[in-house]
């Protein structure tokens, strides 16, 4: 059998009803030190009234005259009634040195010995004691009364302690009101803080609170996207091991502004925007990210939710598919060039003309060949060689020829292993294609920009140089194109920068993300015949270099 419950299953409950006991016990507290504090402060009342009482009726002159008389209480009996009735205290006792009483408020008990101790006012003190006499418990003070040099009588003054009593409950009455209120007041604004607790809780207890905080930081370092969330003032307030990694960030960015991260300035524009940001794609120094932003908002803007997702794979495999589409038109092309120079050839023979068969055959068979095998003998690495004849045969369906300048030499396992094969296609291919663009938009006259007449007049080329020196990787792509202003030199590696108004403006960025990242550095100039020259060095020696932000 299951016992009922009996604390609140929330959080924001379960402290209600601590604060509400809190609250209860200070206010009872202090209540009860309030009524100890005003019963001591009534009694010390009421003995200094009763001393003050007796002390001025033993040090009366009447008092004294009266006790020489032989009626001591027709004259003592009615004063001492006055002064009872006037200081408003419980009884006035004149008695002579045996005790026997004068006075009485019960006239019956005039000649009767006192109830109480009159040892030491016989000897000259005044005292205070609380006794039990006629009229119950009292607080009674006890004074000689002094005729000349002998002690001829006592007084003694008293209030009961039913009356103090009644004073102190009196009191406690409105003592109680007022805690009662305070109670109230207590309870009230505890329930109003509970019930905001209540709200920002979602009516969960501790425990709950505590599973879903392990949930929560298990769900951040196991996701594989990046989170950040920004504060109010842009601050970072929390971010996940993905995202320290997508941005390189240190684990101590907790609690920094984020313009304060050393962040590339367009990602660190769109972190601080106040308008939300869709799929933007950003560069870091060694990744490609795609970036959304959504404002929290509740009445003024609480901060922003980052979330990072890594573009870098994709972007590669992109650009190796665009190249691989290169490369699929561009055989078809030569195979439609191929049946065409077959059927000619065919022709030919049919014809009767063999020798001028034979001659047409051989030379299209050596001008296929000269490029291929000036690659293959100067580049021994296969990705690059690779990447050479391809862009060869895109460039030739453009109009561009492309050559490789005779001082290029690669020797087989010159490149060290750390330098990856796809980045040499990124750094290679980006500039190859921006090139044979630059190119052929030129002889075309499509290039949108204002090229001399002699200019035009020159063939479409582009020259590659690929070679090592001094423990470099040299890369130098040229091109016969309108070139690059001096306007835009500082501009040409940002993202979005572009000379096609269909590009993305992405391909230069991502050159020079892959040379930052393999420590080399890439440089912008002018070629021979005007245009835009682009010269890449990377380290060989595969010893790891400082990351360069872009």
């Amino acid at each position: 059998m299951r016992l009922p419950r009996t604390l609140p299953r929330s959080l924001a409950g379960q402290l209600f009803a601590m604060q509400a006991l809190l609250v209860a016990a200070v206010v009872a507290g202090c209540a009860f030190f309030a009524y100890a504090s005003g019963r001591s402060q009534a009694e010390e009342t009421a003995a200094r009234q009763v001393r003050v009482a007796a002390l001025a009726m033993a040090g009366s002159p009447s008092v004294r005259e009266a006790i020489r008389t032989p009626d001591p209480s027709a004259v003592l009996q009615p004063y001492a009634e006055r002064v009872r009735e006037d200081t408003g205290i419980a009884f006035v006792t004149i008695m002579n040195p045996r005790g026997v009483r004068w006075t009485h408020p019960d006239p019956s008990q005039i000649g009767r010995r006192f109830i109480g101790h009159t040892e030491r006012a016989l000897l000259g003190e005044t005292f205070e004691e609380t006794y039990t006499g006629t009229l119950g418990p009292s607080i009674r003070v006890v004074t000689p009364v002094r005729d000349g040099g002998r002690i001829v009588g006592l007084v003694s003054a008293g209030i009961t302690v039913e009356r103090v009593s009644t004073q102190v409950r009196e009191q406690l009455g409105a003592l109680g009101t007022a805690a009662g209120a305070a109670l109230a007041l207590g309870a009230l604004g505890t329930y109003v803080i509970n019930a905001r607790l209540r709200r920002h809780t979602h009516g969960m207890n501790a425990g709950e609170l505590s599973r879903m905080h392990t949930y929560h930081e298990a769900t951040l370092h196991a996701v594989r996207e990046g989170l950040i969330m920004l504060d109010g003032q842009r601050r970072v307030a929390l971010i996940n091991d993905a995202g320290r990694e997508l941005l390189g960030l240190a684990p101590g960015s907790v609690g920094r502004r984020i313009d304060e991260l050393a962040l590339p300035a367009p990602l660190t524009g769109a972190l601080l925007a106040s308008e939300p940001r869709v799929d933007e794609v950003h560069l870091t120094a060694e990744r490609v990210i795609v970036v959304n932003t959504s404002p929290v908002v509740g009445g003024e803007r609480r901060g922003t939710v980052v979330t990072l997702r890594d573009h870098t794979e994709l972007q590669a495999l992109s650009g190796e598919l665009d190249s691989e589409r290169g490369f699929t038109q561009a055989l078809r092309s030569q195979a439609h060039e191929a049946a065409n120079r077959l059927h000619t050839v065919v022709s030919l023979i049919e014809l009767d003309r063999v020798e001028e068969a034979v001659d047409f055959a051989t030379a299209e068979l050596e001008l296929a060949q000269v490029l291929t095998d000036r690659v293959v003998g100067a580049v021994a690495e296969p990705v690059l060689a690779a990447l050479l004849l391809g862009k060869a045969a895109q460039a030739n369906e453009r109009g561009v020829e492309l050559v490789l300048a005779e001082d290029s030499l690669i020797d087989d396992g010159a490149l060290p292993r750390a330098l990856a094969p796809r980045d040499l296609v990124t750094i290679l291919g980006n500039l190859i294609d921006n090139a044979v663009d630059a190119a052929s938009d030129t002889a075309t006259g499509t290039s949108g920009r204002t090229v001399p007449a002699q200019r035009t007049a020159l063939r479409a080329l582009v020259t590659v140089t690929a070679r090592t020196e001094a423990g470099e990787l040299l890369l130098r792509v040229a091109d016969t194109g309108a070139g690059i202003g001096p306007d835009d030199a500082d501009e040409v590696f940002r993202r979005g920068w572009t000379t096609n108004g269909t590009g993305r403006g992405l391909g230069l960025a991502l050159v020079r993300q892959a040379v930052h990242r393999n420590g080399g550095a890439v440089t912008l100039g002018r070629a021979p015949d005007g245009g835009a020259e682009f010269t890449v060095r990377l380290p060989l020696s595969g010893r790891e270099v400082e990351r360069v932000a872009p």
